[in-house]
């Protein structure tokens, strides 16, 4: 297939994602599907719960992003990851209404919203999936879904997920429809999950097509290992998920290794200058992955990859509550992500409260958890100026970086960020390229240059007071030109 060019407005998104059937208080599990069929007036019973969101997208705004991410909306049995009906939004988020109303809030604001498409599997009590199950393997019916020999082949082991064909022309009929009416229902791109499972022979046809009616739409695979730009290229998305430097992050500060992270930044570098790689999702969590507050034992360590999240080239994404330094490990058990995708109150400004109150909703999430209540508004304020910084320098999006290897220690790095050739600064000349230095010491140390930013991750946390002028704190960082 020809590759489409990546929607323009990509180049300067900041994502904010969020788990809403967590965020917003829904029980775990559907109490209205008591029906045989799907549909009935016990299946009804629509909650208005999404409108919580509209409480946060100034939010949004204050901090930088400019793109807010929703995890699975759809009808579902449970977690959203279980679709009963792609058509419909989950009952105990609301309906149409609801998401129209927060589509025109978000537009207001110049916010894009992107969705969570969830095809590779459906929940075993989908339409598709029962007659599927009636009808057998090599049936027309049947052959809907994969089977293993005569048994439905479950998503990852879970029984109740089965994986659909994607390569099937009725299948991808259906995605293409379901994908265009959400588009053209105010939407401006889609997560892709699972994007790895069925591989790029099922997807290229059906992006080709999505594409065609809607270049302008956003589409973000879901992709864990392997080549992800040849990936992205032969399936016709524009990013994939960047797990590696995910896992760089989060490991190489932990351990006190950044020549981890030095390797992965390498790699970075190789997807970034490979066809179909120039732009990649970075993060540091989301709704699968235990909360960075909680994978770094030193707190102070939050300050080098919160900087390393807002400055270096792709497309950051923030997991809500990762701002205030929210906790949760995900367990690998029945239940083990709801620490991870708890739920929030209806502004920012009782992130605080709630969190202390260690109140639940009835029958929902669990209640947001945070490392240190005093330090949530510095922290926050620490993302708000690294992505201010950000926005003043929006060359970094699609900056070379590299790491300089002659200054690289176990606990001290040097991020060269270099402006691409024709990228300007805001008055219109090309910008000089900027250093982010990582300290992970116990010791301050001279910064290599002027000095832009700082942030210690002691004062963030503890509220200790700056540190010296022109010094990389200890657990600390600074950007240098």
């Amino acid at each position: 297939m020809t590759t489409a060019p990546a929607p323009s407005w990509i180049r300067d998104a900041i994502c904010w994602q969020v788990y809403p059937l967590g965020f917003c208080g829904a029980p775990r599990v559907r109490e209205d599907l008591g029906g045989e069929g799907y549909g009935g007036a016990d299946g009804e019973n629509v909650v208005h719960r999404l409108p919580r969101l509209l409480g946060w997208l100034d939010h949004l705004v204050s901090l930088g992003a400019n793109v807010l991410l929703l995890n699975p909306v759809f009808d579902s049995v449970s977690h959203g990851y279980d679709t009963l009906e792609h058509r419909r939004l989950d009952p105990r988020l609301g309906d149409e209404a609801d998401f129209d109303a927060l589509v025109e809030a978000c537009r207001s604001r110049g916010i894009r919203v992107v969705l969570d498409g969830v095809f590779n599997h459906v929940s075993d009590r989908h339409p598709v999936a029962r007659r599927a199950l009636a009808a057998g393997p090599g049936t027309a019916d049947g052959d809907r879904i994969r089977w293993a020999g005569s048994s439905p082949y479950g998503f990852e082991g879970n029984a109740d997920l089965l994986e659909i064909d994607l390569a099937d022309a009725v299948i991808q009929d259906r995605v293409v429809e379901i994908m265009s009416r959400w588009l053209e229902r105010g939407a401006d791109g889609w997560r892709l999950d699972a994007m790895y499972a069925a591989g790029v022979e099922a997807w290229a046809p059906i992006l080709d097509r999505v594409r065609a009616a809607h270049p302008e739409a956003w589409i973000l695979g879901e992709v864990i290992h392997g080549d992800y730009p040849a990936f992205a290229d032969a399936s016709g998305a524009d990013s994939i998920t960047q797990y590696e430097l995910w896992k760089a992050i989060w490991s190489g500060l932990s351990d006190g290794n950044l020549f981890e992270l030095a390797h992965a930044l390498g790699r970075h570098q190789e997807f970034l200058d490979a066809t179909g790689g120039a732009h990649p999702q970075t993060f540091v969590g989301n709704h699968d992955t235990t909360r960075i507050a909680s994978q770094l034992a030193d707190g102070r360590d939050l300050a080098a990859a919160f900087a390393l999240l807002a400055l270096l080239p792709g497309i950051p994404t923030v997991y809500a509550g990762d701002e205030f330094g929210a906790t949760g490990v995900k367990e690998e058990r029945a239940g083990g992500d709801d620490a991870i995708r708890p739920w929030f109150p209806g502004s920012p400004d009782e992130v605080v409260t709630a969190a202390a109150s260690a109140d639940s909703a009835p029958g929902g999430p669990d209640h947001l958890t945070l490392l240190k209540t005093e330090a949530a508004k510095r922290i926050l304020e620490v993302h708000q100026r690294l992505f201010s910084l950000r926005r003043r320098e929006p060359w970094l999006a699609t900056a070379a970086v590299r790491v300089d290897e002659s200054t690289l220690e176990n606990t001290w790095a040097q991020i060269v960020l270099t402006p691409r050739e024709g990228a300007d600064g805001d008055d219109g000349a090309e910008p000089a390229p900027l250093t982010l230095v990582l300290n992970l010491g116990e010791e301050g140390r001279p910064a290599p240059g002027e000095v832009l930013e700082t942030v210690s991750g002691a004062d963030m946390l503890d509220g200790v007071g700056p540190d010296a002028p022109g010094e990389v704190p200890p657990h600390g960082i600074v950007v240098v030109r």
